[in-house]
């Protein structure tokens, strides 16, 4: 069902995005403005203060990828919730599959994050290639394809990005994302 847009409707949005593009470039013309906006400029962080966020967002990324895990993936799992003719199948799964493709992106995000500590690092950089193993998993469980060993891949991955953590001082706990984490 593909309705075409009335012309109107076209003319309307590009003269409002045109006005708003002229509005925002015109403005900031004079030195006063410089001069507020060079003292609001952001100063540069110390690389122990990095290190210290680097495990912070660590923590936090890696604690989200495991309790969408735990939460949508091995409990439905163990639970049956992805067997055929189970109630609610459907829905399991595409909870099941958005939990994984946020996992996933949290774990990488995570991997990343733990660049920035240098014994968080060592700790995390065995497990890069574990955490690309799960990228079409999040797709498989949609699709109601995923079986024992991919959820078990899951857990394994989340377990030692809990313990490589833990190592480098950097302690993970599950926090559970919203629903609408999940989705975007």
């Amino acid at each position: 069902m593909n309705c075409p847009v009335p012309l109107s409707r076209l003319l309307v949005s590009l003269l409002l995005s045109c006005a708003v593009l002229v509005g925002a470039t015109g403005c900031g013309g004079d030195s006063g403005s410089k001069t507020a906006s060079s003292s609001a400029s952001p100063s540069g962080t110390s690389s122990a203060e990095a290190q210290k966020f680097a495990k912070t967002r660590f923590v936090a990324n890696a604690g989200l990828a495991a309790g969408a895990t735990y939460q949508w993936i091995v409990k439905p799992y163990r639970a049956g919730k992805f067997k055929k003719g189970a109630d609610g199948r459907t829905f399991a799964l595409v909870k099941a599959g958005l939990a994984g493709g946020f996992a996933y992106n949290r774990l990488k995000a995570a991997a990343v994050n733990a660049k920035g500590d240098p014994l968080l690092s060592k700790a995390v950089a065995p497990l890069t290639a574990g955490i690309e193993s799960l990228k079409g998993l999040g797709n498989k469980l949609r699709k109601g394809e995923a079986g024992e060993g991919d959820i078990g891949a899951f857990e394994n991955v989340i377990t030692g990005i809990k313990d490589a953590g833990k190592s480098a001082g950097a302690e993970v706990k599950d926090k559970v994302p919203t629903t609408s984490q999940l989705g975007g």
